[in-house]
């Protein structure tokens, strides 16, 4: 149900039901979570990118047809622990974790993309939040992500619809880093990827908690928290060591 590939410390973990449409079920969810907490613990890897088999899906959410023959499935929705809640399994993790969406995340497989770091978008892709019309409230963190990230006008209209948010529009709107051909997907995601792997882990966990942490709190709050971690992390920071890396950090600005 997961496969993953890992290539100079980057590791491409592919959800891989597509006769499913890469649908969340039990099963799934919690090798998820097992694949990411043994990946973010592994010290080759430093950067992980999350995809779906097919270029139908992305993950179309929690398996409906599971749920209808659980009695106690529908508490899946709800749940809180990472190995039942997928979105909280990618949060969870402490390295950065890149969303390759290469075709529909709906529902449930849009909180796991909102909990991604960064979104690249193949132009398939497609984002829809159907709760609603299920008759469902999200609680993996839809509600409240989605309109910290393109306000809460437009995230209303596509909660209170249902309707589908094509890869373009959620690029304009500031849920997507970049859309690209299918074809691309996965190489702009891996070449993403890679740029970042080239930062010491440390380094990468450190900024993402920052980011993230900081983000959670008032402006003020959070530049009070950026200068506490930056104090701490600067005292073991030499002026020999900004040198060594000033030079690979000149090289990389004349390649590029």
């Amino acid at each position: 149900m997961i496969l993953v590939e890992i290539t100079n410390a980057v590791a491409l973990v592919t959800l891989n039901r597509p006769e499913a449409m890469n649908a969340l079920s039990r099963a799934l969810r919690a090798e998820l979570h097992k694949t990411l907490s043994a990946l973010d613990a592994d010290p080759e890897v430093k950067v992980i990118v999350l995809t779906g088999a097919g270029d139908r899906a992305f993950t179309a959410g929690l398996d409906l047809k599971e749920l209808g023959e659980d009695p106690d499935g529908l508490k899946a929705a709800n749940a809180t622990e990472p190995s039942e809640n997928p979105a909280w399994a990618v949060i969870a993790c402490n390295k950065p974790v890149i969303g390759a969406i290469n075709g529909v995340a709906i529902t449930g497989g849009f909180e796991v993309a909102l909990a991604c770091d960064v979104l690249i978008c193949s132009t398939r892709a497609r984002f829809a939040d159907t709760h609603a019309r299920v008759g469902i409230t999200p609680g993996w963190g839809l509600s409240q992500k989605l309109s910290r990230l393109i306000g809460p006008y437009r995230a209303k209209e596509l909660s209170l619809t249902g309707n589908f948010l094509d890869a373009e529009t959620a690029y304009a709107w500031g849920l997507a880093n970049r859309v690209v051909a299918p074809e691309d997907l996965i190489p702009t995601a891996l070449k993403l990827a890679s740029d970042m792997a080239q930062i010491e882990v440390g380094m990468l966990t450190t900024y993402k908690a920052m980011i993230d942490e900081g983000y959670e709190l008032s402006l003020r709050e959070g530049l009070e928290l950026e200068q506490k971690r930056s104090r701490t992390h600067n005292k073991g920071v030499t002026p020999d060591m900004v040198e060594q890396r000033r030079a690979g950090i000149q090289a990389r600005g004349r390649a590029q």
